[in-house]
């Protein structure tokens, strides 16, 4: 249970900031330090047990059919990189309470890191590839919110934008190769994935699927050629900075091929893909780094460097270079984060980042020079600080490195991607603490304050000591995280400073001295490489999406012409195509076996009925009004086939829909034209004729095809068999919808109510503005009744409304085992209120309507949540019903069930659907009518709209 709280205690937790930032700015630090903070402690508290080579997991059963359940497991892996973002998440919390200034808005900023952060979690704890997905996503879509904080900058929003089109747009190609490495092992479940490394790579589809999960890992990671993204982002606030690049956005690509190296890799083609990259990567984006003045931008391109380092490495293959990868991955997080942190503090106490106007900043930083010397100097690899182990580790791994069967091509650009490195990082050094101090900064620099330094400074004590005892400090992390990595093959190999007189060495000793001398001649290079022409990514961003706008734009124009005709002509040609296709595919069309039902007098006259229904609705479709009563006469003839076929729960649904919707639409037809448009051509007449033959032969075909056929495997025998003894319901279509297809029903009422809040949406807009005034001038075009509200039918409504509210009751308590349920009850009771609108009046009914009807749609899907989460607590699969049965004196033997909860929120979800749809209609028939009513909102105060029209009546 523990493991499943670590990843929902900052999505939790995210409600905090929002509502301490109401006590004040330190009351929100501390509550969102605190969430953090009781996260990494109970992390922390399975590390000693994980590090000893334990593997946590939890389990919750949800889609288990579809492969989706909720399962969490933590092993080296996982441990390493939720430390990571729960760690320096904590400094990050502390570091932006000193850093955002008083104008920003904190609360905000919190909750969006907290969600992050959990989004982050979420992906290395997850032990089912589906959910992972999910969390993938999160993370695209809470880092837009946190690269986008500053929205009032341009470079922010764009910045923002481009993060989440480029990762948003390999998240979906890796969620397509994730789905085909799930159906070549046959389980969602990473832990079983990671057991059949033969069987993916013996796949004719491996090639794709890595190919689609690496370009997902590539864009987040900024591989090239994705890479640009991640300096845009730098629009971000430093503590947003500083996150995703130590330990966060970036760090997920990394750890997906971490993750996913024991079934991946090994191939010539994981190789060749991924080290190329990698190796690419790091050279390009540590020379692009030297040349970058804002300090911001040197960081991010290192960072985009040091990422294609670790990529390269993973994609080496070999155990002892994944161990150097996740060694790295440590030590990047610590000097990293200290670095952008750093950066921070330069800009916030200086004003500016422009290396140019810096220099000589030591004397009057002394606390934040250094630190952000000591970091620097470790992401430039001098020993004795733990960024020289790994980068050493990583030089030995490329020696011996064979690529395109050349064993000097990597060794060589490892080595000059490392002297790069050490240029940009004396850069950082030489440029900006040392030499002569500049006294036209925009503020006079000081060390911040306390709050400020001590999250870098603390980041740059490990860095020392995990240099000087990196055996000590990191070895057993290193050791659980890389066994992890490996599958169990673990190598043998040993943390230190000294190695001895290796390769290694001697190309680090290159690197050193090469990139001291390139910062020497850092002025030259800068003048010539001025006057080079070389491509801008982000140029070459923009105008791709300029092109693929207007590509979109062309083909949207072409085809959403506003025609529903031709909508309606693309989708049904499609759908014929498709069953011609599948027709012609089997050559053999046997006819089918079962036996014909004789056909009554009763049956022969209800077909007649219904073709010659169709035919007039058809025929006669210019009138609207008329089309509208023959879809209903159609509707009520479908109904009695239903009873004919012993089917009254579907004939039941099927009549109160048809009243519900025919009045509804008779309402919205009465303010629109009561005649179609100018007819189409007698071409587009002919085509839509063939069409409309074609798909009702097609249709009629296939339901001739089947109900001709016996189906010895059809699932409806196992309903029969099961609705009592499984569901607890004698009735198997209601316990189909509230048991054995609950999710299916859940969804359907989600849709219903945001379909109820869309027609709200739209007739609100109606009833304001100049929409409003268009409306009040409409001049009626054809006669209305003297008498609007017959005496008759007022009170026979009235009289028949409490019998009508008992009828649905009792239809909603027999639903489970006779005909009826909620949805039917719902119905029954729409159709009674429908009743007094149409008798009463709006104004009338209205005024003694106090339902709240977006409460009634809220409160019925919460109602059905509920009632499926609460299967959970019983240990079951999602909407799992449960049903006892009792005896009660008088009444006898009564059945409680579940069911009937998710069965009360499909009633209030109908009837909330239903009445809001009715009165914002009923809404709009009054302001036609001249008669001035409250354009607020219904659901703010049902009744004070309805009494202003009663007033008006009554004034009338």
């Amino acid at each position: 249970m523990s493991l499943t709280l670590i990843v929902l205690l900052p999505f939790l937790g995210a409600v905090l900031p929002a509502v301490m930032i109401r006590a004040g700015r330190n009351a929100c630090a501390t509550a969102t330090g605190s969430v953090t903070l009781l996260a990494l402690i109970l992390l922390i508290a399975k590390a000693p047990a994980v590090i000893g080579g334990e593997v946590f997991q939890v389990r919750y059963e949800w889609l288990s059919e579809l492969g989706l359940n909720v399962t969490f497991f933590l092993d080296g892996l996982g441990l390493l990189f939720a430390t990571l973002i729960l760690g320096i998440g904590l400094l990050i919390i502390i570091y932006a309470r000193f850093y955002l200034s008083k104008d920003d808005p904190m609360g905000r900023f919190y909750v969006f890191l907290l969600l992050f952060q959990g989004a982050m979690v979420g992906i290395v704890l997850s032990d089912n590839i589906l959910l992972l997905l999910i969390f993938w996503e999160l993370t695209s879509l809470s880092s837009f919110l946190l690269i986008g904080y500053w929205k009032h900058l341009p470079e922010g929003r764009q910045g923002a934008r481009m993060a989440l089109t480029v990762t948003g747009a390999g998240g979906l190609a890796m969620i397509a190769g994730m789905l085909i490495l799930g159906n070549i092992v046959g389980s969602y479940d990473l832990t079983v994935i990671l057991q059949n490394a033969d069987l993916i790579q013996a796949s004719p589809l491996y090639v794709p699927a890595l190919v689609l999960i690496l370009l997902g890992c590539f864009t987040k990671s900024a591989q090239f050629p994705f890479h640009f993204w991640l300096p845009h982002a730098m629009a971000a606030p430093t503590p947003v900075s500083a996150y995703l690049h130590s330990a966060t956005m970036v760090k997920a690509g990394i750890f997906l091929m971490a993750r996913m190296w024991p079934v991946l890799s090994g191939t010539p083609e994981w190789f060749y893909i991924v080290a190329t990259a990698g190796l690419v990567t790091m050279v390009l984006g540590a020379w692009i780094a030297i040349f970058k003045h804002d300090l911001k931008g040197l960081l991010a391109y290192s960072t985009v460097s040091h990422l294609g380092l670790v990529t390269m490495l993973f994609g080496f293959g070999t155990p002892m270079a994944a161990v150097a990868g996740v060694f790295h991955i440590i030590n990047h997080a610590t000097f990293k984060a200290a670095l952008f942190m750093t950066a921070g503090i330069i800009d916030h106490e200086t004003g500016t980042r422009d290396i140019r106007r810096l220099g000589g900043l030591l004397n009057l930083m002394p606390i934040a020079g250094t630190i952000g010397i000591i970091s620097a100097a470790s992401m430039a690899g001098i020993i004795p600080l733990n960024g020289f182990l790994s980068k050493e580790m990583m030089l030995e791994e490329a020696w011996h490195t064979v690529w395109l069967d050349q064993n000097w091509i990597v060794p060589l650009l490892a080595t000059v991607g490392a002297l790069f490195s050490v240029a940009y990082s004396l850069r950082f050094i030489f440029h900006v603490w040392f030499g002569k101090t500049r006294d036209e900064l925009p503020h006079h620099p000081h060390d911040p304050p306390f709050g400020m330094w001590a999250p870098p400074a603390f980041l740059t004590v490990l860095v020392v000591l995990i240099g000087l005892f990196p055996a000590a400090i990191a070895g057993p992390l290193v050791a659980a995280t890389s066994n992890a990595v490996t599958g169990g093959n673990l190598p043998d190999y040993y943390l230190a400073l000294w190695h001895g007189l290796t390769p290694a060495l001697a190309m680090s000793t290159i690197a050193l001295i090469g990139g001291a001398l390139l910062l020497l001649r850092h002025g030259g290079l800068m003048s010539v490489t001025a006057n080079l022409s070389r491509p801008d990514a982000k140029a070459m961003f923009d105008c791709l999406i300029v092109k693929v706008v207007a590509l979109c734009r062309v083909i949207s124009d072409n085809l959403h012409n506003g025609s529903l005709q031709r909508y309606l002509a693309v989708m049904v040609f499609a759908a014929i195509a498709i069953g011609l296709s599948g027709f012609y595919a089997e050559p053999d069309h046997t006819a089918g076996t079962r036996e014909l039902l004789a056909v009554s007098p009763p049956a022969a006259i209800g077909w007649v009925l219904l073709v010659g229904t169709c035919i007039a609705a058809v025929a006669m479709h210019h009138n609207r009004l008329l089309t509208l009563l023959l879809v209903g006469v159609i509707g009520l003839i479908v109904s009695l086939g239903f009873i004919y076929l012993s089917a009254p729960d579907l004939a039941l649904t099927q009549i109160s829909v048809e009243v519900v919707t025919v009045i509804l639409m008779l309402l919205a037809l009465n303010i629109l034209p009561k005649e179609t448009p100018k007819e189409s051509q007698p071409g587009r007449k002919f085509r839509d004729w063939v069409i409309a033959i074609a798909a009702g032969l097609g249709m009629g075909g296939a339901v001739w095809a089947i109900m001709t056929r016996e189906l010895p495997n059809s699932i409806s025998a196992y309903h029969l068999a099961n609705s009592k003894i499984e569901g607890g319901g004698t009735n198997v279509v209601n316990v189909i919808l509230v048991d054995f297809r609950g999710f299916d029903t859940f969804g359907e009422i989600i849709v219903l109510g945001i379909a109820a809040l869309s027609i709200f949406a739209l007739i609100e807009t109606v009833t304001q503005g100049e929409a409003a005034k268009r409306l009040a001038s409409w001049v009626v075009d054809n006669r209305r009744s003297a008498d609007r509200h017959p005496m008759m039918m007022v009170i026979a409504t009235r009289v028949m409304l409490p019998l009508a509210l008992l009828v649905g009751v009792y239809i909603f308590l027999r639903g489970h085992n006779e005909p009826g349920g909620g949805f039917i009850a719902g119905l029954v009771v729409s159709v009674a209120l429908v009743m007094q609108y149409m008798a009463s009046g709006f104004g009338w009914t209205q005024n003694r309507m106090k339902a709240n009807y977006h409460g009634m749609i809220g409160l019925g899907v919460i109602a059905a949540a509920i009632t499926g989460l609460s299967a959970w607590v019983a240990g079951l699969p999602f909407l799992t019903s449960g049903f006892v049965h009792v005896h009660l004196p008088i009444v006898g033997e009564f059945e409680l069930a579940s069911a009937m909860g998710f069965d009360l929120g499909v009633f209030l979800t109908v009837v909330g659907a239903v009445t809001l749809a009715l009165a914002k209609l009923s809404q709009v028939e009054r302001m036609a009518e001249h008669v001035d009513i409250n354009p607020e909102p219904m659901d703010h105060d049902p009744s004070a709209a309805a009494q202003q029209v009663a007033t008006a009546e009554k004034e009338a």
